[in-house]
């Protein structure tokens, strides 16, 4: 929680600003960038405590505590991340807030859904304690889709409307996170009406997750009282979102779709105010060499958009969907979040000053956070070593014989194929050209019972990956073919307490250890990285990859069950269009 720019701190601004006291800090010799008039103009700044309390022509004022000379450079907003889950970073808030702010980003609206769903109120109150005092801004949102497909999957909690009553009753929750149950809402079960409804009344923003969304159902969505999105699938996406007056959180976590709506976007006779970004979901090698808001910045501006509109985005439009009209500009009155940069193109940051005072210089905090007095949560992976036996995809309703069972076919889109197996006691004999990924239950609330599919594809898998870090409910899934790869993998996993582990000719190559909730690691954040690239690299060896769906980063998303189309999860084989199980046993084969 931001400690309020009260009156005796308005009254000290006031006077410096009319030159009857000295400021405690002067920005000086700096072009500012200023997002509400789209103008690059010479001006000093001076500040008193954490706030702005002047903005004025250079080389008037030299009455300050302390001067700083800018040297021509830049001075813009501190960047706001609209939508993200800090835990795909895979690191805990004081080392994300290490990592972000010397890249420019002062401000997060924070989704701690993962460690919502596998530690139900108790993971987003660690959350919130965790990001106390840092130097970054955690606005958090209350997690609204706990488990994310209810009666598909099950996740380490169950949120209904009571308990999002209570989150959003917490000074420190600024809205309901994404509402992700889209078939829900739009079928009024009676969760989403209590878990909408209980946003409504907070007077909280109501956020969305309004994936393949178009026409008569995104309408309804809307009528719901949901009025934001960040899954963004293609420029005409984006366009129908804007122009049904949503708010959109464009994200750079999805690049491929970056360039077609920088295009749609410069076509329109303006740049909308509710156009956002975000990052949503970055994993932390990519996070700490290329950065979060301020890279996705850089690659809208390479693709096109004018750089001024792209800090607007990133700051004043997002201070305004936030309703904080103390953040987002360069002006009197507003909270001293600010950045310096030498090169607006490339987002080129070189100082952050948070709250006024320094926080960072030349890519480092000027001072180390401290640790929040909270202990991290851990022991939450509650399996048993696995056996290879595990790992075959059972056929129910057949022992022997030959059978037409289903299939998952393609990554991030998947559809339901249909393939002729052979079957042995009781198991599909895998076909050549084909993989095999196999979800369990870890969160101790249901016997373990590993559910598997045959996947279409994917390439052959020569060897496994196994992890923890599997949106939205975070139970273990593990890919591959051969179950004692597979084995090798998941038990590398679970004693590790989670993580992403890979395995080859039975021995396991590489693993990012995250006990914390089996999504997070204390390392710090290079270390974190490096054992993630690692991974990577382990991975390119095993997996054969097809960009741009067929990634990494796509075996963390596989069993997402609220979104359309098959997918498979520690219940079994879901279909997110019409919200069922289905059995992988589909007739005996002729």
């Amino acid at each position: 929680m931001d400690r309020p720019l009260d009156r005796a701190l308005r009254s000290r601004a006031i006077a410096a600003a009319q030159g009857k006291a000295p400021f405690d800090l002067l920005l000086t010799g700096g072009t500012v960038v200023d997002v509400a008039t789209l103008e690059l103009r010479p001006a000093d700044i001076g500040i008193v405590g954490a706030m702005i309390a002047s903005v004025h022509p250079p080389g008037t004022r030299s009455d300050a505590a302390e001067i700083r000379d800018l040297a021509g450079r830049f001075v813009a907003p501190g960047l706001i991340d609209m939508h993200v889950h800090f835990e795909s970073s895979m690191m805990i808030p004081e080392h994300y807030a290490a990592t972000v702010v010397p890249q420019g980003t002062t401000t997060i609206f924070c989704d701690p859904h993962e460690l919502a769903n596998v530690l139900g109120i108790a993971g987003v109150r660690y959350a919130i304690e965790a990001a106390r005092d840092l130097p970054l801004r955690f606005i958090f949102m209350a997690p609204s889709c706990v488990p994310s497909a209810p009666g598909l999957e099950l996740s380490g909690a169950d949120f209904l409307g009571p308990e999002m009553e209570e989150m959003l009753s917490w000074p420190e929750i600024g809205g309901l996170a994404e509402v992700m149950d889209m078939q829900g809402v739009l079928e009024e079960s009676q969760r989403m009406i209590d878990v909408v409804g209980a946003g409504l009344r907070s007077g909280k923003l109501v956020e969305g997750h309004a994936r393949g969304l178009a026409g008569a159902r995104l309408q309804a969505y809307l009528a719901a009282g949901i009025d934001s999105d960040h899954e963004i699938t293609a420029a005409e996406d984006a366009l129908e979102k804007l122009r049904a007056g949503m708010t959109v959180e464009l994200r750079g976590s999805h690049d491929y779709v970056l360039p077609g709506v920088v295009e749609a976007l410069n076509k329109l006779p303006v740049i909308p105010q509710t156009l956002t970004v975000c990052t949503d979901d970055i994993f932390p090698d990519y996070l700490v060499a290329k950065g979060g808001v301020g890279d996705t910045l850089r690659r809208l501006i390479r693709y096109g958009l004018d750089p001024m509109q792209a800090y607007r985005c990133a700051t004043l439009n997002s201070a305004q969907r936030l309703r904080r009209g103390d953040l987002g500009l360069v002006a009197a009155g507003r909270r001293a979040d600010l950045i310096v940069l030498s090169d607006l193109r490339e987002v080129a940051v070189d100082d952050v000053y948070v709250q006024g005072r320094l926080a960072s210089r030349d890519g480092a905090l000027v001072d180390p956070v401290t640790r929040a007095n909270v202990a991290p949560p851990t022991d939450t992976v509650k399996l048993a070593p696995m056996q290879p036996a595990d790992f075959r995809v059972r056929v129910e309703g057949m022992t022997h014989g030959r059978a037409v069972i289903r299939a998952i076919s393609g990554a991030r889109f998947a559809k339901w194929i249909e393939l002729t197996v052979d079957v042995k006691d009781g198991h599909a004999v895998v076909p050549d050209g084909h993989s095999v990924m196999v979800a369990i239950h870890r969160h101790g609330r249901r016997p373990a019972v590993p559910q598997g599919v045959i996947l279409d594809d994917w390439g052959v898998w020569r060897g496994a990956l196994a992890t923890t870090l599997s949106h939205d409910s975070h139970n273990l899934v593990v890919f591959g073919r051969d179950p004692d790869d597979m084995a090798a993998a998941a038990n590398a996993v679970i004693e590790a307490g989670g993580g992403i582990a890979i395995a080859k000719a039975r021995k396991v190559t590489a693993l990012a250890a995250l006990p914390v909730a089996g999504l997070l690691s204390e390392d710090p954040p290079e270390q974190v990285a490096a054992s993630l690239a690692a991974v990577q690299r382990a991975a390119d060896e095993v997996a054969e990859w097809k960009p741009p769906y067929r990634v990494f980063r796509a075996c963390t998303g596989s069993c997402l069950a609220c979104n359309p189309g098959p997918h498979l999860t520690d219940l079994g084989l879901t279909d997110g269009t019409t919200k069922k199980i289905v059995p992988t046993f589909v007739c005996a084969a002729e």
